[in-house]
């Protein structure tokens, strides 16, 4: 039985869903220059910050914490679910946790307690009455594993309702390996693209709730259905990407929707735009659809890597693109690389869709991929 998708919230460089795929629609990229630690010394002088009303940046205590909260509320809301009434868990993803928290108390001896690197309190400022919440330290594809285990919460019985999150900002950390890796400096991130120069870091909070669909109340309708995820933890090498890892969770991940290649009309690629990831996942495509696939998009071209928080992003984005029977471009995308010239990359202009039925892809580092089978219903 799919799982109903009832109420969500986001937050990217943006804005929320609705400001991103606008933006998304229109070809415009959240990229500017860097705003956390020292451009030179890190050689890297781009990436895809927020900046808030209130000027909040990189001096603020645990931004990560404070987006996922907003987030979290704004979920539960769009749902109208209420922990204080019903049994609510949360399941958090995240790829760095508050590391940047830890870099400042090394460094400017900011406060920090332990527990904070977690993420129980900041989901209990805004929902105190949740019954637990549990944080997934699982690289790319964290808030993928957050919705996989969350929907296994509901189909236990374990909750009425559970919350699936995901959450990352911007560390100097993250960021001197991205300049240590790379070849050159990146202008803004390409997927698929013959000149993509490599990734730079995004940032922001993702979060859905999900319920039972047979259970709904009367006359509530869900904003879409997850019809299954598919995991995988191949540890072929510590960073790069094995195409039969990936292709071996594409296949788990249909057989779990209970759906076939051909009924999938849309991918939402991970696509990172760095020298292994994009002919790996553009091979692995290939080898599960055929080159009369569906199409394929990809949003780190507008917001970034956003490391926990990237699969619930383009999750949220494949729905908003079913809903609105037009699917955006892959912004920074001009010239595909061969191994993607028989994908059918949506490229310069948004293309219509009538699909009903997406995957989304989010792969991280030592093979731990997440394969998700969302169905729109509007």
């Amino acid at each position: 039985m799919p799982t109903a998708i009832t109420g969500s919230a986001m937050i990217s460089c943006l804005g929320d869903l609705d400001a991103t795929f606008g933006a998304l629609l229109e070809g415009r990229s959240g990229v500017g220059p860097l705003r956390c630690g020292d451009p030179e010394k890190l050689n890297v002088r781009n990436g895809y910050p927020i900046t808030e009303a209130d000027g909040a940046r990189e001096d603020t205590p645990r931004l990560a914490a404070r987006w996922l909260a907003r987030t979290v509320a704004g979920a539960l809301a769009d749902a109208g679910v209420d922990p204080a009434r019903r049994r609510v868990a949360v399941v958090v993803g995240t790829g760095l946790r508050e590391l940047r928290a830890v870099e400042q108390w090394h460094a400017d001896e900011a406060g920090l307690r332990l527990a904070q690197l977690h993420f129980a309190d900041a989901v209990r400022s805004v929902a105190p009455d949740v019954t637990e919440v549990h944080t997934l330290a699982n690289a790319c594809a964290a808030s993928g594993y957050a919705l996989a285990l969350a929907a296994d919460l509901l189909e236990l019985g374990e909750a009425d309702a559970v919350v699936a999150a995901g959450c990352d900002t911007m560390t100097e950390s993250m960021l001197a390996m991205i300049g240590r890796v790379g070849t050159a400096t990146s202008d803004m991130v390409r997927p698929f693209d013959a000149d993509r120069d490599g990734v730079l870091l995004g940032e922001g909070a993702v979060a859905v709730v999900l319920e039972k669909a047979e259970e709904l109340p009367a006359g509530k309708r869900p904003s879409a259905l997850l019809r299954g995820v598919g995991l995988g933890c191949d540890a072929h090498h510590e960073t790069a990407p094995d195409r039969a890892g990936i292709v071996a969770t594409i296949r788990d991940a249909h057989e779990r929707a209970g759906v076939t290649a051909d009924e999938i009309g849309l991918v939402l690629a991970h696509g990172t735009s760095t020298a292994l990831n994009d002919p790996t996942e553009a091979g692995a495509l290939l080898e599960a659809f055929g080159s009369d696939g569906p199409l394929v998009t990809g949003i780190k071209g507008a917001v970034g890597h956003t490391s926990g928080g990237a699969a619930l992003m383009s999750l949220l984005v494949a729905v908003a693109a079913m809903d609105a029977g037009l699917v955006p471009a892959v912004v920074g995308l001009r010239t595909p690389i061969a191994e993607a010239e028989k994908l059918r990359l949506v490229c310069g202009e948004p293309v219509p869709t009538g699909t009903r039925l997406a995957q989304v892809n989010a792969f991280g580092f030592g093979g731990v991929n997440a394969v998700m089978i969302v169905e729109a219903v509007r």
